[in-house]
């Protein structure tokens, strides 16, 4: 399919959530190949999960005939990169660990068309706001997704823990750097060559809506016991934002 012109996707994406640990950046290491970098300070490196409701997620040529789409939810979990693995290509990116979604059209599509974006389909999957609270829910079931429970309130201080002030100078500076990102990378299981997406994901940092997780001890994230975690997630929202896949290929190795 890369001989294809990428069609460029859109969705006005909303309540999007943002749960961040510091974790080792050895435990982090071994979720990415030999030759990638990651960011790090202080031995630490950020994981992140970030859940959301796409609306009308598809083509942007479509224009207005995009409501016409569906709005699956979809939760990408991802680590940060020191540099990027195209030396043409953005310097604001993250590495793709894993990609949920919660239509089976979607995820089929993505297994058929994206390198960057394979999907798991979980058994599953709630992504719901009431009032000031969120609550995401992703059960496997019998298949390969991995699995998280999480509610989020919304409001609070803009300020961070230790942890976090020992990585970052400000909450402004944290929040850009965890949710500013340019480009996407991942391995095909396949071939083992990177596929390289850029993005375009406009948040304005002064909209970002600080949270916190309203029952710590109910929280799971299947990954975190292989991570590490040193912190307590640094939790933040961005209610509105339009989404665009811009373009997506792979890197020669």
């Amino acid at each position: 399919m890369s001989r294809i012109p990428f069609l460029k996707l859109s969705s006005d994406v909303r309540d999007v959530v943002y749960l961040t640990w510091l974790v080792p950046v050895q435990a982090a290491e071994a979720f990415v190949p030999k030759g990638v970098s990651l960011w790090q300070r202080n031995g630490l490196t950020p994981f992140t999960v970030l859940s959301y409701q796409h609306v009308h997620f598809g083509p942007s040529v479509m224009g207005f005939a995009r409501q016409s789409f569906p709005s699956p939810r979809q939760s990408n979990w991802r680590l940060y990169l020191d540099t990027s693995p195209d030396s043409a290509g953005a310097a604001r990116t993250v590495w793709f660990l894993k990609n949920i979604i919660s239509s089976f059209a979607y995820a089929a599509a993505t297994r058929l068309f994206s390198d960057a974006l394979p999907t798991h389909l979980p058994e599953k999957f709630v992504h719901r706001r009431h009032l000031d609270q969120i609550h995401t829910e992703i059960q496997p079931g019998d298949g390969s997704s991995p699995a998280l429970s999480a509610s989020v309130r919304v409001g609070g201080d803009r300020s961070l823990n230790e942890a976090f002030s020992s990585v970052f100078e400000s909450w402004n500076e944290a929040v850009s750097f965890l949710a500013c990102q340019d480009a996407a990378v991942a391995i095909t299981e396949d071939t083992g060559q990177l596929a390289y997406a850029e993005i375009r994901l406009p948040i304005e940092v002064s909209n970002v809506l600080p949270a916190s997780l309203c029952q710590a001890a109910s929280m799971t994230c299947s990954l975190l016991p292989e991570l590490q975690p040193v912190s307590d997630p640094f939790c933040f929202v961005v209610e509105r934002v339009r989404f665009e896949a811009i373009s997506e290929r792979l890197l020669s190795t």
